[in-house]
């Protein structure tokens, strides 16, 4: 059964913007091993971009996601690729989830912006990241919130191919996190393999290049 987040724990993992990342789970799943060690990409806490509380407790699931899904935001493609609006746009993300969605807290585990910059999006993501055993139920795709990584990517990539920056960072993420929770990199997938959605667009034809490119970083 799901139990609360500690507190403690929470604000502990929070701070490991920079640190270097626990040993991970090695599994089993599949006949594939990472022979390149992928550094943990900066990724911002949720205090770092000042977010609200839940309004709740998170669950975490005691068991490690076995996939990746990618989503875009379907927001305007902004042209401010700085870390300040991406700070803005998960607060802007969080506010939607909570205020209109009516869900506990921001419902992807993470965000990436156009300008590279990775965000923590539903508290507690990152300290089960960096210790690759558990992971937060997430509200991200129906039927899969509780065995899979949500990554947003901010933008709207029905006609138009994302920032590279947004692109190399996706890539980044994705490898430490396969690396993290013993992922085999085909295991990537979009919103729409699973619901009825546009989402994420033009990244969904990409992911067979996104799941060589993972594979490749991760020298496997």
């Amino acid at each position: 059964m799901p139990v609360p987040v500690p507190r403690r724990a929470v604000l502990r993992g929070a701070v490991l913007l920079g640190a270097t990342a626990l040993t991970p789970f090695v599994g089993s799943r599949e006949a594939w091993a990472a022979t390149t060690r992928v550094d943990q990409p900066v990724i911002a806490n949720c205090a770092t971009w000042a977010a609200r509380p839940p309004t709740s407790d998170v669950s975490v699931v005691q068991s490690r996601p076995n996939k990746i899904i990618v989503h875009h935001t379907a927001f305007p493609n902004s042209t401010d690729h700085s870390l300040a609006y991406a700070y803005r746009n998960s607060r802007d993300i969080q506010n939607l989830h909570m205020d209109t969605n009516g869900w506990l807290d921001s419902g992807q585990h993470f965000t990436n912006s156009r300008g590279g910059h990775l965000t923590e999006g539903r508290h507690g993501s990152l300290y089960a990241l960096l210790h690759g055993q558990t992971m937060v139920q997430g509200a991200h795709c129906v039927g899969q919130n509780s065995q899979a990584i949500g990554i947003e990517n901010d933008g709207t990539y029905l006609d138009v191919q994302p920032p590279q920056a947004l692109w190399d960072s996706l890539v980044w993420f994705c490898a430490f996190t396969c690396q993290q929770y013993g992922i085999p990199p085909k295991e990537i997938y979009g919103h729409r393999d699973f619901n009825n959605t546009q989402c994420p667009g033009l990244l969904h034809d990409r992911l067979p290049e996104l799941r060589s490119a993972v594979a490749a970083r991760l020298g496997g």
